[in-house]
Order: C-alpha cells, then sequence, then structure tokens
C-alpha cells in the first residue's frame, strides 16, 4: 500500500508533449498500449460515495488489480491528487471480475485510453489518449511533479486533479451525452489506430 500522488494536464499537441519530454531527459518506458478498466461497484455505488475504485486494467499485456481511497486525513492539500493505493498483478482478470460479480459486485463503469509511458528514474509521466480528448499525468513526489511540470513547460495553473470518471462526467453534461462509460465506442463511435 502506497500514497500516489499526481496531477493530470490536458495535451493539445502530442508530437509537442514529446518532444518535451525527450528533451527534459524522460525515457520512453511503455510504448504506445491499448488500455481498457472495468470499475467495480455495488449496485447502489457505495465505493464511489467513499471516493474508493476497485479496478480491474488490461494493459499491454498485463492484468492489474487496484483499489484506491482518499488518505486516512483525507485529501491533503489540493495541488495535487494524493490515494492511497493497493495494486498487483493478476493472471486471470476475467476469473476475478466473475468473483466480483458472484460476490454482488458490478461492472460500473469502464474506461479505455491509448497509454504512453515515460520516466526519468524519480518519477513518471503517462500519455493518455482518451475519448474525449488527450491527457498527461505526472505520478511520483510532490516536489517532483511541480519541478517535472516547469521542466514540461506546465503551470500550476495547468493542473488537474479529477479523475477521469470525474472529467467524463464534465464532459457529459458539457455535451449532452447520454454515453455511460468512457469507451471509444460509446462517445464517438470509433478506436483510434
Amino acid at each position: 500500500m502506497s500514497v500516489e500522488t499526481e496531477i493530470k494536464f490536458r495535451v493539445d499537441d502530442l508530437p509537442g508533449l514529446t518532444r518535451r519530454l525527450e528533451a527534459a531527459g524522460f525515457r520512453l518506458q511503455t510504448p504506445r498500449s491499448f488500455e481498457s478498466n472495468v470499475l467495480y461497484d455495488t449496485p447502489d455505488r457505495q465505493m464511489r460515495a467513499r471516493t474508493e475504485i476497485l479496478r480491474i486494467r488490461t494493459y499491454a499485456g498485463r492484468c492489474l488489480l487496484t483499489h484506491k481511497r482518499l488518505p486516512d486525513l483525507g485529501p491533503g492539500e489540493d495541488t495535487h491528487k494524493h490515494r492511497i493505493e493497493t495494486e498487483t498483478e493478476v493472471s486471470d482478470g476475467a476469473a476475478l471480475a466473475q468473483v466480483f460479480l458472484s460476490l454482488g459486485l458490478v461492472a460500473a463503469f469502464r474506461y479505455e485510453k491509448w497509454r504512453t509511458e515515460w520516466q526519468d528514474g524519480q518519477g513518471h509521466c503517462v500519455v493518455d489518449e482518451t475519448p474525449i480528448g488527450n491527457y498527461a499525468e505526472l505520478e511520483g513526489p510532490a516536489g517532483w511533479i511541480d519541478r517535472a511540470a516547469v521542466r514540461l513547460g506546465i503551470d500550476p495553473s495547468q493542473y488537474i486533479t479529477l479523475s477521469y470518471g470525474r472529467l467524463f462526467d464534465l464532459w457529459r453534461d458539457e455535451h449532452r451525452s447520454d454515453a455511460q462509460d468512457l469507451t471509444f465506442a460509446a462517445v464517438a463511435g470509433i478506436l483510434p489506430q
């Protein structure tokens, strides 16, 4: 169990961000790969009400089970997003999903993206191409995040601490969409290549 600290920022120029990452000393860790996520919850969304997630993620040939929750002392300072994260690799995500369903959980939310991972030895930058736009995340110690943001030309006013689920809620309101999942098929009807 560890505390995950991160921020997101919008990316309007993917090739430009790639050049800035390379110039700032980041190295490609995982090439662009499709990622699928399913959040499980009780039918009445008790976990969401407690600001918790239980997720099965399939990405780059791996399957990960993740539980996230707020730190015991609350969210902390509001410049960065902080969550207690417990994560482990699993060999059979489909079997685990069946266990969750048998326990009365439901597949409450699905989201997809194309993800590219970069690292500089101290922290990570992931670049996510989502159905509602492109975002990057800086994850690591808070001081490193702020220094990395400066190296990448990102101002603290551009920091986003919302989850993809909350960003999707805002997008649905803005676009008057009835899409229930943040998938390429549900949002745009196409899967980018």
